[in-house]
């Protein structure tokens, strides 16, 4: 029976090499001369953003974004958390997202279903495993997602026939 998952994943190696290229972008801006302006990538996917000034922090997040975009990585995966000032400088972690949530999974299990396509889904851990007899039904249901408005990007893996 064909079948694929639906999941929500980040490739760690692009996830650096656009941290490490948003540094050097840093350092080669004259706006950021002589400013304390770097990313920092931590072990759980988040980045910690520090610089001198609030506004300085939002220019890295625009920074950040754009090499994100240009990876291939989308950015509705980042979740900005709050700027923090304290002395002389400001820092602001990103969180980078993946997996899918469980209230995530169960609005695209009911938007499956309520789609009346003669499909079956499941969820498995951070997954959703989709299986239908046809292949053309389980494209329909790529499509449906593909259009639907969720705040997370969604990959589609292990198409089996």
């Amino acid at each position: 029976m064909p079948s694929f998952d639906v999941v929500s994943e980040l490739d760690k190696h692009q996830v650096t090499n656009a941290v490490d290229q948003a540094n050097r972008l840093v350092g080669n801006r004259f706006d950021f001369k002589g400013v304390d302006a770097r990313f920092e990538l931590t072990t759980n996917n988040d980045v910690m953003l520090h610089a001198e000034a609030e506004f300085q922090v939002k220019q890295l997040l625009e920074i950040l974004q754009a090499e994100l975009i240009r990876k291939g990585i989308d950015a509705a995966c980042m979740e900005e958390g709050k700027v923090e000032e304290a002395n002389k400088t400001a820092r602001m972690p990103v969180k980078l997202r993946e997996g899918i949530e469980t209230e995530l999974a169960k609005k695209i299990v009911k938007m499956i279903k309520d789609s009346k396509i003669k499909v079956q889904a499941q969820i498995q851990g951070e997954q959703v495993r989709v299986t239908g007899k046809k292949r053309d039904d389980l494209q329909q249901v790529m499509a449906l997602l593909r259009g639907a408005e969720l705040d997370m990007p969604l990959q589609y893996i292990n198409f089996r026939d």
